[in-house]
């Protein structure tokens, strides 16, 4: 038995078709292009987005010369777009979750703040899904009805409008106890709750399609991209935690079946829900693959392998600190208005500096996000198991382990994400008894041990902090 997994992201749609057992069997990938607005906007095409899916799952099924007997989608999380029920016809474009525009819609709600947070498990910020909602329907159309991409793209493939309950986490209008919309955020955002789609189990059939052609076949398996990831590199007990760096870095770390509010400032959300809920924390350094993409862009690299040839090429940043907050400074500090920056330039910066300080500045981010989550947890993380494409720079990883204090285990595919939805569909088809079954055993591809000692690691980290805090207010 087969399925169909697509991870319709960012920047690419991938799909695979992946065995009984787990075993990739094919795999295809379609890029898709978001675009930046002069206005501070990321907007991407939805008829891209559904287009990708059609061409990827065709050249996976092509490839893999054998039927699949199910279909699972992954998703991006918190972008938005609005669209015709009856048709299904996009009325905007897709409001990327790195879109900052809903700034302002936060800030006349601020005063809710810690009831949304208290009711959610979110901070008001414009990364979630309604204050884009709002932006959208005050800048763009009143008409029709605004979700999330996935619901659209299962209506499109199923007739049906669902979102599983780890996106429906991500939107600032959940309830996160009783993992239903809540009223009271959907009267603070001025959303129609009867305009929502349906929450369903991340496992279990939701309808059949016909867009790979006859027989159709059930899709089940539904999940928020990160969510999938902590899934499928099996971080089922409380205290486990993964960290995908792709177009951004994001750290979860599961919770457990019991919600919690972070004290530490990060997010508390729905890891996944099967026969019970499982929540997880979540921090976000926004922009990591994307920064590595301007690094390119303005001349400092030319690829990403230079990550290593050139940052490997000096043992520190000599005094450089980058912060990665292109697009704002998500958990632990939540400043959207924050901007990137180098510091402690001088006349005897080079390039390879500069590079070496980026690679710490993101390595930086995300120990400061493990260290946010070992304060909710009350023990610091025993190790953190990682994917996603910049995972293949050793430089990276090895700095990653040295400001961790921590193992840093890479897990053997960069398809945790379609991996993951692939598991929760053998899971709610019955193909798969629970959930370490269906998440299969593997073994890490590298491991990487601290290779510096802890009061090192801690002075680079203060020192960070330190630039990142002094670059919060710079912006126009």
């Amino acid at each position: 038995m087969t399925v169909l997994a697509i991870d319709q992201g960012t920047s690419a749609t991938k799909a695979l078709v992946v065995s009984e057992e787990g075993r990739i069997l094919s795999e295809a990938e379609i890029p898709v292009h978001p675009r930046a607005t002069p206005d501070g906007g990321v907007e991407q095409d939805p008829e891209e987005l559904w287009a990708s899916i059609l061409e990827a799952g065709g050249r996976a099924l092509a490839e893999a010369g054998a039927p699949v007997h199910a279909l699972a989608l992954a998703n991006q999380g918190e972008t938005v777009l609005a669209w015709d029920p009856r048709s299904g016809r996009p009325l905007s474009a897709a409001i990327s979750w790195q879109d900052g525009r809903a700034v302002d819609v936060c800030r006349r709600l601020a005063e809710h703040a810690e009831e949304l947070r208290a009711t959610t498990g979110l901070p008001l910020d414009p990364y979630f899904s309604a204050p884009k909602i709002v932006w959208l329907r005050e800048h763009r159309t009143g008409e029709g009805v605004v979700t999330t991409t996935d619901a659209w793209l299962l209506h499109r493939l199923t007739g049906r409008a669902v979102t599983d309950a780890a996106t429906a986490s991500r939107t600032l209008l959940l309830d996160l106890d009783r993992v239903e919309w809540s009223a009271r955020a959907c009267e603070l955002f001025g959303v129609d709750p009867e305009t929502l789609p349906d929450i369903v189990p991340c496992a279990g059939p939701v309808g059949k399609t016909r867009a790979f052609g006859d027989p159709p076949i059930p899709v089940a398996g539904l999940a928020v991209d990160q969510q999938a990831a902590l899934f499928a590199e099996a971080c089922l007990d409380p205290g486990e935690a993964k960290c995908t760096y792709g177009t951004g870095a994001f750290l979860l770390a599961t919770l457990g079946t019991t919600p919690r509010r972070s004290r530490a400032r990060l997010v508390s959300c729905v890891a996944w829900q099967l026969d019970r809920t499982t929540y997880c924390l979540d921090g976000q350094v926004f922009t990591v693959g994307a920064a590595v993409g301007w690094l390119t862009e303005v001349g400092l690299i030319d690829d990403p392998a230079d990550l290593d040839r050139l940052g490997g090429s000096v043992s520190a940043p000599e005094g450089v600190a980058f912060v990665p907050a292109l697009a704002g400074l998500g958990a632990p500090l939540w400043r959207p208005e924050a901007r990137g920056a180098f510091t402690g330039l001088s006349p005897g910066t080079s390039r390879a500096h500069l590079v070496r300080a980026f690679i710490e500045g993101v390595a930086a981010s995300v120990a400061w996000l493990a260290r946010a989550a070992a304060e909710d947890l009350g023990s610091a993380l025993a190790r953190l198991r990682v994917d996603g494409g910049l995972t293949r720079s050793r430089v990276l990883m090895q700095t990653q382990a040295d400001l961790l204090q921590a193992p840093v285990e890479v897990y053997p595919s960069p398809n945790a994400t379609a991996l993951g939805v692939a598991a929760f569909a053998r899971l709610g088809l019955g193909w798969a008894r629970d959930a370490r079954e269906a998440t299969g055993g593997w073994r890490p591809a590298a491991v990487y041990e601290p290779a510096c000692p802890p009061d090192e690691a801690e002075a680079r980290l203060l020192a960070w902090r330190a630039a990142a805090e002094a670059t919060m207010d710079l912006h126009g």
